[in-house]
């Protein structure tokens, strides 16, 4: 009996224990009866997006490989310096073989008026030119940029020196070196051949890569700065002195220069027209040097490092004045036009002819 009792009053104690709670829990409630209720966050589930890696980045330029001399699209730039040879231009030495296979040909003018060829080789290694023959003053500034070979027959020691001292590979006739030969025939001193592929092969285990290129060129024929920018030009006709007058006529079929000397036609050996994609002419102060050739005459030489000058870009029919500078021995040549923009080439090869200041003119026409 004492136990039943005592499990009813335990249990009537624990209801009135709860009655108590509920009781205080309503006064609590009835004390903020003013407020709202605040509602109860909404559960959120946050998806994570994918990132990709190349979002912002910018897309790869299509950059075309070409020939770093012309400009010209190739499917391999072969490993190989470029390699300059000395070309005779008397009229004895006509026609000469090899020059319509240079990436880029220069014309300086030497003893007596006449002109000489600086023909530089790098896309195309031809088996023969000639008639090779010595080397000129002016010749280390043309070819230090390259950090190539340049291949002759013959010249005075300080010139040659000139050559090497501007970080050039000499390759002579006269110290007996591969990949020169005689013309049987044609008379000396005329008739000197050279093997260009076998220059490139002798060229020293620190001269394996391309040069550089030293020209700015547009990536598609007729985008280059003549084209777009310039007057037409159906001729230019350059005369370097009283014995040496070069003409350039526009060929629209085959889209490129053509050139004639002494009123005639300028050909290979094989009767092809010499000529040129892109024709650079420029301005340069000539002075007399101290040295003499063998029959007397005195050895000018175009400054070139360090100088600059007015100009002309002939490309495409159309001629464009700009003023050339040249930093120093190693610096290429920089074309720029009147804005200050450096001018851009057509894909090809070039010619430059290098006018004396004073004494000779070209007339784009």
């Amino acid at each position: 009996m004492t136990i039943r009792w005592t499990a009813r009053r335990a249990a009537r104690g624990a209801g009135a224990a709860l009655v108590a709670v509920l009781a205080a829990g309503l006064v609590l409630t009835g004390c903020g009866a003013g407020a709202p209720p605040e509602p109860l966050p909404t559960p959120t589930a946050t998806v994570q997006a994918p990132v990709r890696g190349d979002r912002h980045r910018p897309p790869k330029p299509d950059v075309p490989l070409v020939w770093p001399l012309t400009g010209v699209r190739t499917e391999k730039v072969a490993d190989r310096p470029a390699v300059s040879v000395k070309i005779e231009n008397s009229v004895e030495a006509r026609p000469q073989r090899g020059l319509a296979e240079a990436d880029i040909v220069w014309e300086e003018v030497v003893e007596g008026g006449i002109t000489r060829f600086v023909a530089t080789y790098h896309s195309t290694l031809p088996d023969v030119v000639e008639p090779v023959r010595s080397v000129r003053p002016m010749d280390a500034a043309i070819v230090a940029p390259l950090d190539g070979v340049l291949a002759f027959s013959g010249g005075q020691g300080p010139f040659i020196a000139a050559v090497q001292r501007y970080g050039t590979q000499t390759l002579s006739n006269d110290d007996g070196d591969p990949g020169f030969a005689r013309d049987p025939g044609r008379p000396a001193p005329h008739n000197v051949l050279g093997d260009v592929a076998t220059f490139a092969a002798r060229a020293d285990g620190g001269r394996t890569s391309p040069p550089p290129a030293q020209f700015r060129y547009a990536r598609k024929p007729g985008q280059g700065t003549a084209p777009r920018a310039g007057s037409p030009a159906p001729a230019v006709d350059v005369r370097l002195s009283r014995a040496q007058r070069t003409v350039w006529t526009w060929d629209a079929h085959s889209r490129r220069y053509l050139r004639s000397e002494g009123g005639v036609p300028s050909v290979t050996a094989g009767g092809r027209r010499h000529s040129a994609r892109n024709v650079v002419i420029l301005s340069t102060e000539v002075f007399n040097t101290n040295f003499v050739d063998p029959a007397g005459a005195p050895v000018p030489e175009h400054r070139l490092a360090g100088s600059g000058g007015i100009g002309t870009l002939v490309s495409m029919g159309h001629s464009i004045t700009v003023r050339w500078s040249k930093k120093d021995h190693r610096s290429p040549i920089v074309l720029r036009t009147r804005n200050g923009k450096e001018a851009q080439l057509d894909p090809g090869n070039t010619w430059i002819e290098l006018v004396p200041a004073g004494t000779g003119t070209w007339t784009p026409r």
